[in-house]
């Protein structure tokens, strides 16, 4: 078995920037024991396969070590080579997905997710977590089994240092930790030991959280986003009630194939 293969790095204009995803299109679904094998083999944050059916693509989502319900890096970098590498015409790309109908189009010279807009509620800050995370925030959700932690400041933000080992201990799949940028409107980071990322570096299901929070907290409906991962990442974000759309660069890195 043969198949195609691409590395392409998500929310950036530059490569070595933004969230690297692998990107496989195949013709049929193989076995998933192959496909967890494939995403575990690429030690990327997330590896996207998709199939394409008559008016729209069925796409699936790998980390190295279990399947996901909803990624955006992956899903951007997978409309980055359907439109510019496999040629598609349409103005809209339809991908269907354990989170529902997801869709991807041009935006001028940028990319947009339509991405379901997720549910917040409030959390309790327990002693587990500060622990794990290092510092109390001044806020803590939850939604999409993810916890949102909100914090005073962007330097705040950076200076985070988790436990790891006890993150994955969390009951969550990951922690966003977020808070006003200096000059952006918010910044964040996201961690995922659970899963197997210590830290994604842009993470595009997060801000289905982050982008109901600030439209919310900020008053406004489009909002300038950084990711303060190593890599950076840039994101340019509109909250829609019960949809975000988030939008950004992509740039191919790698072009190969698999033999198995």
């Amino acid at each position: 078995m043969k198949i195609n293969i691409y590395q392409v790095d998500a929310f950036t204009e530059k490569v070595f920037g933004g969230n690297p995803a692998a990107v496989c299109p195949l013709l049929s679904w193989p076995d998933d024991k192959i496909l967890q094998s494939i995403a575990t083999e690429n030690n990327l944050s997330e590896t996207a396969f998709f199939v394409e059916y008559e008016d729209s693509f069925q796409i699936r989502w790998f980390t190295p070590e279990v399947e996901v319900n909803l990624c955006g890096h992956a899903t951007l970098a997978s409309a980055h080579i359907i439109f510019n590498v496999l040629g598609y015409t349409k103005e809209i790309i339809q991908f269907d997905s354990k989170s529902g109908l997801l869709k991807v189009f041009r935006n001028d010279n940028l990319l947009t997710l339509d991405f379901p807009s997720a549910d917040l509620s409030q959390a309790i800050i327990k002693g587990n977590f500060s622990e794990a995370i290092g510092k109390i925030p001044i806020g803590l959700f939850k939604g999409n089994n993810k916890l949102l932690a909100v914090y005073e400041s962007e330097q705040d933000i950076e200076a985070i240092n988790p436990d790891f080992e006890k993150l994955s201990k969390l009951d969550y799949m990951g922690v966003i930790v977020t808070a006003q940028g200096n000059s952006s409107d918010f910044v964040s980071r996201f961690f995922a030991p659970k899963v197997g990322i210590n830290e994604d570096p842009v993470t595009g299901s997060a801000h289905t959280l982050l982008i109901p929070f600030w439209a919310d907290y900020l008053n406004k409906t489009e909002l300038h986003a950084y990711q303060l991962s190593k890599r950076s990442g840039e994101l340019f974000c509109e909250y829609k009630g019960d949809r975000v759309w988030i939008s950004g660069h992509a740039i191919t890195y790698l072009t190969g194939e698999i033999e198995i």
